[in-house]
Formats: structure tokens, sequence, C-alpha cells
């Protein structure tokens, strides 16, 4: 009962210091639902947050929007910062400060405008001639057209990039164009279920007689691609792309694929052993306990073990809902400072629980399902090491941690057997933990 108080005691002392040093969320709205639109005349005075199937902004938000949604349409002003994530996202409106957008396809209207820096990600952005950039733009996409405005540098990551607008700094793009990818088939023929019209943009790096670039153009690819007079104000640059001798991939051979392994086998024991040593130094009794019910009750350990493992996803489940649901009650009653300690203590659960599980599930399962089957050894060579402290466990490990990585030789086929072996012994192990505390909370119960 000690021990239990004290784990409780660090817990909650945990969660009291994060709500205490957790700065105060300010106060936000939200909406949810298959439609959210925000009407013209309407102004939403703090941050906003949305998910939603469509989402329309037409009005105003003061602070800072955040929208997840499949088809996103700023049409309005946004006087925060912009993140918006969805299968489209296009921006028409006014954004004064950041804009973080991702999504399929992403357009940046011929009336939009973005204060700061814009950065956005996905499989096409287009920047539509008369939209403004007063930042820097920097982007991974599996396509680009830039015809609207950037006062600040480019940084583009790209398949196909087209410029076409005014470039107040330097333009930076890796392109990795060569003479195969020329002739690839432009993106607009794959993805056809999109709200928007998807620009069709050449391979490689594409600079118009339109375009504007105040400083330095510098592209990576492996052959030259060709850039108008008078264009450029700076100089232009062309990077091989650097391919180190280092980063090849070559295959091992059969020799080192064996060292690997029983290295990696040796360290699983080793390391199994010294845990096993350390919890039950620390839980005599507990480490006791759980070889027995594996021993005595075998298949309703298997069954137990099953459901523990589901239970657990479903956990995992419930502390998420309810960490969504009481950030947005408390968020809709602008108690922002409980719906931040809310989110906190939430993600601090679903770290602990996770860390947890993979500790019970990767190490204390198979020492106590290998301590059981130590016993079972001993009990038939030399029975009286069966009752020692720490042989049954030392011999039973590495004979199932052997067992295992055998079925696990990288020469033979035969890993599913060793994956279903393992996951049988978790499972094990986890329904003589379920059956220990049930019997454990009965017997208190009972007193």
């Amino acid at each position: 009962m000690k021990t239990v108080h004290k784990f409780l005691s660090v817990f909650t002392l945990l969660a009291l210091l994060t709500m205490t040093f957790a700065t105060p969320a300010l106060a936000f709205d939200g909406r949810s639902g298959d439609k959210v639109i925000i009407k013209s005349d309407e102004v939403i005075e703090d941050d906003l947050y949305v998910t939603a199937n469509e989402f329309v902004l037409d009005g105003a938000v003061k602070g800072d929007l955040f929208v997840f949604a499949q088809t996103i349409t700023i049409n309005g002003t946004v006087e925060g910062d912009l993140l918006a994530m969805g299968q489209a996202v296009i921006v028409n409106g006014t954004i004064t400060d950041d804009a973080r957008i991702a999504g399929a396809a992403l357009q940046v209207g011929k009336d939009a405008s973005i204060g700061s820096d814009l950065l956005a990600g996905g499989g096409s952005l287009e920047t539509k001639a008369g939209s403004g950039v007063e930042g820097e733009l920097v982007f991974g996409a599996g396509q680009a057209l830039l015809d609207g405005d950037v006062s600040g540098d480019v940084l583009a990551g790209t398949a196909a990039l087209e410029l076409g607008g005014s470039f107040g700094g330097d333009v930076q793009a890796y392109v990795d164009a060569t003479e195969d990818t020329q002739s690839a088939p432009p993106m607009n023929m794959f993805m056809t279920d999109i709200p928007i019209t998807l620009p069709s943009v050449e391979p490689g790096l594409t600079v118009n007689d339109s375009a504007q670039i105040a400083g330095d153009l510098k592209y990576t690819s492996t052959i030259d691609l060709p850039v108008p007079g008078g264009v450029v104000g700076g100089d232009v640059t062309r990077t091989a792309p650097q391919i180190s001798a280092e980063a090849t991939y070559v295959p091992p051979t059969s020799a080192e694929k064996v060292g690997t392994w029983a290295l990696d086998l040796l360290r699983t024991v080793v390391t199994m052993i010294l845990f096993g040593l350390l919890l039950g130094w620390l839980f005599p009794v507990f480490m006791k306990a759980l070889p027995e019910k594996v021993k005595t009750q075998p298949w309703a350990s298997l069954g137990w073990g099953a459901i523990a493992w589901a239970a657990f996803f479903f956990g995992l489940l419930a502390i998420m809902l309810v960490m969504i649901f009481g950030g947005m009650v408390f968020g809709f009653l602008t108690l922002g400072g409980v719906s931040g300690s809310i989110i906190w203590l939430g993600l601090l659960a679903l770290f602990g629980f996770t860390v947890l599980f993979v500790l019970v599930t990767s190490y204390l399962t198979k020492i106590v399902v290998g301590d059981m089957l130590g016993k079972w050894i001993l009990n038939r060579a030399s029975p009286a090491l069966a009752e020692h402290k720490t042989w049954p466990m030392v011999i039973g490990v590495t004979v199932l941690i052997v067992i295992i990585g055998l079925f696990r030789f990288p020469l033979l086929p035969l890993g599913f057997f060793g994956w279903l072996i393992n996951f049988s012994v978790i499972l094990c192990g986890l329904g003589a933990l379920w059956i220990w505390g049930r019997e454990t909370i009965q017997a208190r119960k009972a007193v």
C-alpha cells in the first residue's frame, strides 16, 4: 500500500507542477460541423479553432486562426497567424501575420495579401498574379507556380517550379531536374478530385520572361536549365546534387547479418536479466506472484492478456477524447487557463501511459514468462535450484530470448513464427498482471 501511495503522490505532484507552471492560454472561440461559415458581418474577437468538412471565412478574426477541414477558403481577414490544413486551402483574403498552410492543393488568390512569411507544404502550390507575400516564402511541394509577388527570399524544394512573379530577395530552389524528369506527366492528370483547378507545371525549373528576381537565383539540378536574360538581378548558380559515397546503400553480407543478429540477441539477454534482477530486488513479492499466475492459469493469462492489450488502446482513445472535449468546453466558457491545463495533463497522461505500456510489454512480460519457464526447466534438472531467487529467472529469460531469436534468424524465413511466439509471451505476461491486479483489488475490498 505504501508503494501505491508513493506513486500516486509523485503523479499528483507532477500534475500540480504542470498546472502551476503552464502558461495560461488566452480565451478562444471554437467551431465545428460539416460546413462552418463565418459571414462577412461577423467578427471573431479571439483566436478561432475550427474542425469541419468545409470552412469559409468571409468575416474577420482578430486573433489567430487554426482550421482543419477538407476544403478551406479564406476570403476575409485574419489579424494574427493562419494555420490551415486540408485537402484544398484557398487564401483570397488578408493575413496580417504569418500563414502556414498544408494540403494537396494550395492556392493564394489574386487579391490575397500575407503580411509576413508564408510556409507551405503539399502536392501543389499556386500564387496568382496580384497576390503578395510581404515576408519570405518557404515551401515543399510536388509542383509550384509562383506568379505572385514575394518581398523576401524564396526557399523551395519541388520537382516542378515555375517563376513568373516579382521576388525581392534571393530564390533558392532544389528542383532535382534530370533528363528523365523532363518528360514526366503533369500532376493535374492524377489529382482530379480537387475542388480547384491545378496549374500544369513543367518538371524542373521554368523562369518566365515576366519574372523579376532582385537577388540571386540558385538552383540544384543535374542539368542546366534555361533562364531568360535580364530577369535575375544577381547571379545565377547551378549546383549539382551531392551524392555521398557513404550514403550509397550496400546490402549486408550473410556474415554481417548473422553477426548483427547474434550481437542483438546477446544485448537483449543481458538487458532482460539486468531488468529482472532490478525488479526482483525492488518488488520481490510482486515478481514472485506473477510467474505463478502464468503457471497455474496459462490459458486465462493468454485470454486476459488479449483483453488488456485492447484496453490499452481504448484507454488512449478515452484520454484523447477527454482532453479534446474538456479543452473545447472550457474554451467555449472562456476559461483558457483551465482548458490549457486539461490539454497539458492529457498529453502528460498519454505520454506516461504509453511509456508504461511499452516498458511492461517489452521487459516485464518476458521476465515473468521467462521466470516461469526457468522454474519448469530446473524442476526437471535440479529441483533445489528451482527455488533460488535469481537462477530460474536468469536461465528462463535466456532460453526464452534465444528461442524467439532463433525463429528470427536472418537466413531462415521464420520471422512470422518468432513474432507469434513473442506476441503470445506478451499476452501471457499482460494477462498475469491483469489477474494479479484484479485479485489484489478484490482482496482489499473483502477486508
